[in-house]
């Protein structure tokens, strides 16, 4: 199955499509997540009623998303690239809501950098809340998967050991257009990820190239804990970031980002940067 979120008379509404048709639930899909177990029930035990779609019409899948877990050198080309040692442990950092945005919405550039990157990220959505999931047991605690942008303020990023101040920043990290069912994807068989700028091929990779699994991932956070519906878990880029071009390349206000992952769709967003209004205290 897979599931989005349209707007519709200026309100979020959650769609779902089974069996090549899309159906409408009526509510934002926040709603429904946690409270139900969308994977196994049918549009018709959810009382969802058919509609057309387009898929210019989707929105930002979940609203009211709190926590967004990522993952950092989890992919070995990418790792390579930057001259790192492989991981152990997976190396967890952290996001959070107000960093997000939607298919079709602006990446918000701040003026406090011209070093801005891009990253092209298989993100999984926690479905069901879970402690100590077992590794064979995660396909059940989520609702799906879906594309994510990690996009980084890398010179803010190298001011401390700590990555945080260079991934947070506001409406920054562009997420959907849909999250598509597990059973639906091959990840371990390798589905590819390309990130184009203005066109242009930056990032061309693939799942199959992944140091720790999703499973393996979400297992580990599972650990130390509680993962709750609705919560992200951004699992790596593959090579091609703009830290590693020689000379480097960054984003700039105009640009056109595509990032796509193959059996989950594409996310196009424009950079834009952020207005002196927007950082003002209001």
């Amino acid at each position: 199955m897979k599931f989005a979120q349209v707007r519709r008379a200026g309100k979020a509404r959650a769609v779902v499509e089974s069996g090549g048709r899309w159906y409408e639930l009526g509510r934002p899909l926040h709603k429904f997540v946690g409270s139900s177990d969308l994977g196994s029930m049918s549009p018709a035990e959810l009382g969802a009623r058919p509609v057309e779609v387009s898929p210019e019409e989707f929105i930002a899948p979940l609203n009211k998303v709190q926590r967004v877990l990522c993952v950092g050198l989890n992919f070995t080309d990418h790792a390579a690239e930057l001259g790192a040692e492989l991981p152990t442990y997976p190396t967890i950092f952290t996001k959070f809501g107000n960093a997000l945005v939607g298919p079709g919405e602006a990446i918000e550039l701040p003026a406090e950098s011209t070093k801005i990157d891009w990253e092209v990220e298989l993100c999984a959505v926690v479905g069901r809340r879970g402690r100590h999931i077992a590794e064979d047991q995660v396909d059940d605690y989520l609702l799906g998967y879906t594309v994510l942008n990690d996009v980084s303020v890398r010179d803010w990023q190298g001011r401390t050991s700590e990555w945080f101040q260079g991934k947070n920043w506001d409406r920054m990290t562009p997420f959907g257009p849909v999250i598509v069912s597990p059973d639906e994807l091959d990840i371990a068989g390798g589905l590819a990820m390309t990130c184009t700028v203005d066109g242009e091929a930056r990032q061309q990779g693939t799942t199959a190239n992944m140091v720790f699994t999703p499973a393996q991932v979400v297992s580990y956070i599972s650990t130390f804990m509680t993962l709750e519906p609705g919560d992200l878990v951004a699992l790596g880029t593959p090579a091609g970031v703009g830290l590693s071009l020689c000379p480097r390349q960054w984003l700039a206000d105009g640009q056109v980002v595509v990032t796509a992952i193959e059996g989950i769709g594409s996310l196009t967003n424009v950079c834009r940067l952020a207005t002196s209004l927007e950082r003002a205290d209001l």
